[in-house]
């Protein structure tokens, strides 16, 4: 039988805005304790993981189908692929015993500037052994087309337990649909037109029958576009961040306890994400005054992904999110009135329904075709509208394990845009924020000091919220875990 899925158009833009030096896969770093996966001297048995990753495979439909594309519109699809072997996807490394943290960071860092290959499946696992303690790393990316942060989320819900010594998982067969012919595909296509047109009428006979209700709904979504079409078309200043970037990275990683941050968040008023964005205007206010870079008239704008998930879309693969375009008052010293004008200006995107704009948008993107797509992934490419990304995406609060072994930290990686120098996401385990920046190589020196006040602004935070240091281990600072060079690979 046949059978084939579509990539939305929100998808099919993550495949355009891939470029030379710009890779389009998320990612994240785990580190595992010792466990079952592990051989008697230390090293990670390869193929005890990959009988455990087929287990899982069942529930992770996109990790057994690659990219095809539509005759004519040349539109993306996923097709089963039937080469798919997990050889190709679940990879093995090693370090030197005892693996120094550089080390580590040097092949992740390897692992993490490879391009992943779009005639297979676009994900791929690294297992890292050889670290202290007969622990492991794993290294997991995942193209964007196939995953936002919440599906990313899925992704290690699928691949991990709650439990140390789960039942035994079962490989169930599974045999690669046959691709669909030419004929099939452009019969399957003229019938979505035709349900889409068909669509559109019923919409507009209920905006017709039902003035009030019908119109306030289109009304309402066109008010929220043109907000966010408004602010797009002015270009975000220009900033040593927003350069073309180069094949290299640089990322730091840090880790802030998460109850300190639910506590200053309580005390100051706002959320987890107004936090956040206060502490990042922070640091690169700081940064950007000792270059005497601060921008004057427009503001710093940085682009915050929002989840427009519906409850039966949870687990679902490919991107469901809209895009919040955020000022963020770099000038301002004074942490409080920098907190204060965030939380009034997300208060506000969230009255104004910015993020059904943005879903608007993505909805045009299903009917504009693979041509059309790709043109509109060029321009925005080419159009500074924001200066930077910050995500931030909520995890799971118990502990994970893989085949046994307990996770002891997960850190993010973003993909970096053209024009978009620095990439900042957050995900929180296990009582833990962890915080991956990641940054074009050329910026090293401007990722060093945005990591020392992204520090010293969350002990600033702290302090302005009353809270004692010497509350306890609740209470600890951030920490800062490590900065490395995404270099050439071997």
């Amino acid at each position: 039988m046949a059978s084939y899925d579509r990539l939305s158009g929100l998808d099919e833009l993550f495949l355009g805005f891939e470029t030379a030096n710009a890779y389009m896969h998320v990612a994240v770093t785990a580190v595992f304790e010792r466990g079952p996966l592990c051989k008697p001297g230390g090293g990670v048995d390869i193929e005890r993981l990959r009988q455990h990753v087929a287990t899982r495979l069942p529930g992770l439909p996109r990790f057994r189908q690659r990219i095809g594309y539509l005759p004519l519109v040349r539109d993306a699809m996923w097709v089963d692929d039937d080469r798919f072997d997990l050889v190709h996807h679940v990879r093995h490394a090693s370090l030197p015993r005892p693996g120094s943290s550089a080390q580590l960071r040097q092949r992740c860092a390897e692992i993490l500037e490879r391009p992943l290959n779009r005639r297979r499946p676009l994900w791929e696992m690294w297992a890292i052994e050889g670290l202290a303690d007969d622990a492991f790393a794993l290294v997991v990316k995942v193209h964007h087309c196939v995953v936002d942060g919440i599906a990313g989320i899925g992704v290690l819900a699928a691949l991990l337990d709650v439990e140390a010594a789960p039942a035994p998982g079962v490989v169930v067969p599974w045999r690669p649909r046959r691709p669909p012919t030419t004929r099939e595909l452009m019969r399957d296509e003229v019938a979505r037109r035709m349900r889409g047109t068909l669509a559109a009428g019923r919409a507009m006979g209920q905006a017709l029958t039902d003035p009030v209700g019908g119109v306030g709904q289109i009304g309402s979504a066109a008010k929220s576009l043109w907000r966010l079409l408004r602010t797009g078309l002015s270009p975000a200043p220009m900033m040593c961040i927003n350069r073309p970037l180069g094949p290299h990275r640089e990322l730091a990683w840090l880790a802030l306890d998460l109850e300190r941050v639910k506590a200053i968040r309580r005390r100051l008023e706002g959320t987890v994400n107004d936090i956040v964005l206060t502490l990042v205007s922070g640091a690169l206010g700081s940064v950007l005054r000792r270059r005497g870079e601060l921008p004057r008239g427009e503001p710093l704008r940085a682009a915050v992904p929002v989840s427009v998930r519906t409850a039966e879309e949870i687990g679902a693969p490919g991107n469901r999110v809209s895009i919040w375009l955020v000022p963020l008052p770099v000038a301002d010293r004074n942490v409080r009135r920098r907190l204060a004008t965030i939380r009034a200006t997300t208060a506000e995107l969230k009255r104004g329904g910015q993020a059904a704009g943005g879903s608007v948008l993505a909805e045009a993107a299903n009917w504009a075709g693979g041509a059309v797509v790709e043109a509109a992934a060029r321009v925005i490419n080419a159009t500074r509208i924001y200066n930077l990304i910050v995500t931030n995406v909520p995890g799971p609060a118990v502990p994970l394990y893989l085949g046994g072994s307990r996770m002891r930290e997960v850190y993010p990686h973003l993909p970096l845009f053209e024009q978009q120098g620095i990439g900042i996401a957050l995900l929180s385990y296990l009582g833990t924020l962890y915080v991956g920046i990641t940054a074009d190589w050329n910026l090293s020196d401007v990722l060093g000091e945005l990591t020392e006040r992204f520090e010293s602004g969350f002990a600033e935070l702290a302090e302005v919220a009353g809270l004692d240091d010497d509350a306890g281990p609740a209470h600890r600072p951030a920490t800062v875990v490590g900065i490395w060079r995404q270099g050439v690979s071997s």
